[in-house]
């Protein structure tokens, strides 16, 4: 098991994660706090207000922002284009496998995570991959 965080092996170009975010209006937010302090509340909040559709993937909350909890990513009934990974670097492998299995366009591992394995396992499975990088701070550079 992994019990550091790599620093990423790869991530695509600015251009291509900005298509990425620009056509990825779903993102099912893994590890999402209902605590607005959390990174991850505000990253989630602040991509809902822009028009994207957040689906939280949290087994110990009922709702968070509206919207209804999801215990893991496999009882998603609908499509899901981003899975924007707010866990520990240990609980990657797993999570990977989920959005894989559901077919997910890409994984997106916040500011912090990369697990090169997981990144090699879901690229070979053709989805994208964003390691140690914020979603709400890639969104902002996009030009208006």
């Amino acid at each position: 098991m992994n019990d550091h965080c790599e620093v990423p092996d790869y991530n695509p170009p600015g251009e291509e994660i900005g298509e990425l975010i620009k056509n990825g209006r779903t993102i099912a937010v893994v590890g999402l706090s209902d605590r607005p302090d959390r990174d991850s509340y505000r990253v989630a909040a602040y991509m809902q207000a822009r028009g994207y559709r957040i689906i939280p993937v949290n087994p110990h909350k009922q709702e968070i922002l509206g919207e209804k909890c999801h215990p893991d990513l496999t009882t998603i009934s609908e499509d899901v284009d981003i899975v924007d990974i707010f866990r520990s670097v240990e609980a990657i492998p797993s999570i990977v496998e989920e959005a894989i299995k559901i077919k997910a366009k890409a994984v997106w591992m916040q500011r912090g995570l990369a697990h090169h394995e997981a990144a090699a396992k879901a690229r070979a499975a053709g989805l994208a991959v964003v390691q140690s990088r914020c979603l709400m701070v890639e969104h902002k550079r996009l030009p208006c």
